[in-house]
């Protein structure tokens, strides 16, 4: 059981909105078509929607940056586009969000785009546009020197990767070489492919099944949960694993405490989408306002309690924490 204080949470959320951070990963513009159906395709036996009204979101490790600010942060957000109208609709709801886009590189690729099609409340059918090639060394070598230039500036770092070619090898070895090595904590939101790209950063933050995946191990109870982190831990050479666990809520495990499960808050769960998301912007904001990680940990866990809670992909605003925290 984690023992907080609750002044002490409090003082921590205060400072979310001087702290900077920096999310790097794979930029992604969800897309959703939402319509009617009232007939079937006489072309093939398929569903023909009739289109009501489209939405655009962002998506991948925009929504960690879109999470970032809706806690007060300041977020400096690194990644690839296309040169294409996606990049255009992603940046603009960057900029509307008050997100810092100086660090986004336009490439030739496509924007990743997730089109899904809803029809009478179901998803009818999901189009991907995206190139999954690790990124060019010339590209590489350009993000590497603009997160130089922003060093001195960054309090915190997330690595947002859905191993779309833009974490690889290179890339985190200069994040290493930048970041860790001077004490600025970097977080890491998994794929289990890429796993030996994470080699030395802080922590790493995977579900369930991305963590029997890196670690090889089945988790079935608490004493192979325990084994598996460890071994995620060690291999990796981590400060710390936390994995999130749906229902059964997260589990942190750290050398010096062991392994620390943490109960869900939520009440209600109405849609666990972008859930992640707002673990990742709450830990790395927690960590990097003076809070443990068994701290930081518990108050990532209230967050996911509460975005759950919501319908479609929500955000948590420190507002939201202060007032789960007052009962």
């Amino acid at each position: 059981m984690v023992e907080v204080s609750h002044n002490k949470l409090k003082g921590a959320i205060s400072k979310f909105k001087d702290k900077r951070i920096l999310v790097i990963g794979d930029l992604m513009l969800d897309r959703f078509i939402w319509g009617k159906v009232s007939r079937i395709s006489p072309e093939a036996p398929v569903p023909v929607v009739e289109v009501e009204k489209e939405d655009f979101l962002l998506g991948g490790a925009a929504n960690v940056a879109h999470n970032l600010r809706a806690l007060g942060a300041r977020v400096l957000m690194a990644g690839v586009v296309g040169d294409d109208d996606s990049a255009v609709k992603l940046l603009e709801l960057a900029a509307s969000s008050g997100l810092d886009s100086s660090l986004v590189i336009k490439d030739d690729r496509p924007t990743t785009v997730k089109t899904r099609v809803i029809a009478q409340g179901q998803q009818v059918v999901r189009v991907d546009r995206e190139s999954r090639q690790i990124l060019c060394n010339q590209t590489i070598e350009r993000l590497c020197k603009l997160l130089e230039m922003h060093l001195d500036t960054i309090d915190g770092v997330i690595v947002s990767d859905y191993a779309k070619g833009v974490i690889s090898k290179a890339l985190m070895d200069k994040v290493r070489a930048l970041f860790v090595q001077k004490g600025i904590p970097v977080l890491v939101d998994p794929k289990p492919i890429n796993k030996e790209f994470y080699r030395g950063v802080t922590l790493i933050a995977p579900n369930k099944a991305e963590a029997e995946a890196i670690s090889g191990i089945l988790i079935s109870d608490e004493s192979s949960l325990e084994i598996a982190l460890k071994r995620i831990y060690k291999e990796l050479a981590l400060e710390a694993v936390l994995i999130t666990r749906g229902s059964k809520g997260m589990a942190l495990w750290q050398p010096e405490q062991g392994l620390l499960s943490i109960p869900t808050m939520a009440k209600e769960v109405y849609d666990v989408t972008g859930a992640g998301d707002t673990v990742m912007a709450t830990l790395v904001l927690s960590k990097t306002s003076g809070l443990s990680w068994d701290e930081s940990a518990y108050l990532a866990n209230a967050a996911a309690g509460i975005v759950v809670g919501k319908v479609g992909t929500a955000t948590v605003t420190t507002e939201d924490l202060l007032t789960l925290l007052e009962l």
